[in-house]
């Protein structure tokens, strides 16, 4: 039985931010350790942005996020904003850069880049990282923690819990820090289901004949009886599954919340974003006699995903325009401005890029991170009910909070020393 001060379990974008100012915050005799169960560390970080790592995005805002209320969520981000995790990485010597998009990516371009400045910040803040630790049970005593698992036993003052979601269950997110969080007295959220995940399509659906095509759509979660739940403009894209792309990914978080509360919630896709459908059926009506649906919309769409629109809608490609029937007009028209995605599921846990759901941030001390329920057990990232859209907003909560998790645990170990 070996003790330590402060036991970071995970070692993700929080657990290693966590660790870092645990270790910048604490005395010189306070031990830290962060353990975690993967054989390699930071497979999500390496994976991240196309293997580039979107560290963060320009602008963050509560409103890119969902989950918990968005005053809590504005309370941990401001507490370590987006100007001061550029400037971390830059005093650790990794420089970003701001693409077209908003997001921050290193220069080198390289995930690596910043796994191996966050494993050097850890090793110079004086914080022990051993792997692989999995870790199986923590019990609450009256002066701190037991924390066990496999071959591993320790006394721990505080516990600072950063073992993510379920998403990308290789990399060791697999619910099992959700399940020791409610074995301590959390509760989590009723529905937990992965977010920021491609969605399954009806195996007739003639999208999945398109793998490979994308364009600029704007996708809306509307409600069983029509309400608007989300609207994102974005690029779609067609795969021999489904729909993917940034759109979707950003919209099948509030997709599957509906449904998993027996919501009868739809995807609707509106195939031209930029146009107008009142002046786009004008265009119609004022057309040539000799334009064709084809000619009308050519170089709008991809090629071979204007003709399956045409065909959805009922019409040929050398269809006159000005020849259609008011029943075939509107046909057209709601094909590509209403058109219903028969989603049948989703690509589950292995393909999602975040979870959602988690522990309510209203059981958790939003100054420290540190839980209302067990005194002295902190919580930061993925486990808490908080998942943000594509573009490095989830890397960001993790960096907020992660350090204040992190720097609240040292400096009670170190005001009680």
């Amino acid at each position: 039985m070996e003790s330590v001060d402060v036991l970071v379990v995970g070692a993700g974008a929080a657990g290693l931010m966590a660790a870092i100012h645990a270790g910048r915050t604490s005395g010189p005799d306070t031990r830290i350790l962060v353990v975690d169960g993967a054989r390699k560390i930071g497979a999500k970080i390496l994976v991240a942005g196309g293997g580039r790592c979107n560290v963060t995005h320009h602008e963050v805002r509560p409103e890119d996020y969902g989950g918990s209320t968005r005053n809590a969520i504005r309370k941990v981000l401001r507490a370590y904003p987006v100007e001061a995790v550029v400037e971390f990485f830059a005093a650790e010597g990794v420089a970003l850069k701001r693409e077209e998009t908003g997001k921050l990516f290193p220069t080198t371009d390289k995930a690596r880049t910043v796994l191996d400045a966050l494993l050097e910040a850890v090793s110079k803040a004086g914080v022990e990282l051993r792997h692989p630790v999995r870790i199986e049970s923590i019990e609450r005593w009256d002066d701190g923690f037991t924390v066990a698992g496999s071959d591993f036993q320790a006394t721990a003052g505080r516990v600072v819990l950063c073992t993510g979601g379920k998403a990308l269950p290789k990399s060791g997110s697999d619910g099992a820090g959700l399940e020791i969080a409610r074995g301590l007295g959390h509760s989590t959220t009723d529905a937990i289901h992965p977010a920021l995940v491609p969605l399954v399509l009806t195996d007739v659906d003639p999208i999945r004949e398109l793998g490979g095509i994308a364009a600029p759509v704007t996708l809306m979660i509307r409600s069983g009886n029509g309400r608007a739940i989300a609207e994102y403009t974005a690029p779609l894209l067609c795969t021999h599954f489904g729909v993917s792309g940034p759109v979707v990914l950003d919209a099948s978080r509030y997709l599957l919340a509906a449904r998993a509360a027996g919501d009868d919630a739809t995807a609707v896709v509106r195939w031209l974003p930029d146009v107008d459908r009142g002046e786009f059926e004008l265009s119609i009506l004022g057309a040539s006699g000799g334009a064709t649906c084809q000619s009308l919309l050519k170089g709008r769409l991809p090629d071979r995903l204007l003709r399956m629109l045409l065909h959805a809608a009922g019409v040929e490609p050398a269809d006159r325009v000005r020849g259609l029937t008011r029943d075939r007009r509107r046909a057209l028209l709601d094909t590509l401005f209403e058109h219903p995605l028969v989603v049948v599921g989703d690509r589950g846990y292995t393909f999602a890029e975040a979870t959602a759901g988690g522990v309510p941030l209203s059981e958790i001390r939003l100054e420290s991170m540190e839980s209302r329920v067990v005194p002295g057990l902190h919580l930061a990232g993925e486990i808490c009910d908080v998942d943000g859209r594509v573009g490095g907003f989830n890397f960001q909560w993790a960096w907020a909070s992660g350090r204040v998790a992190g720097a609240a645990a040292a400096a009670s170990i170190r005001s009680n020393s």
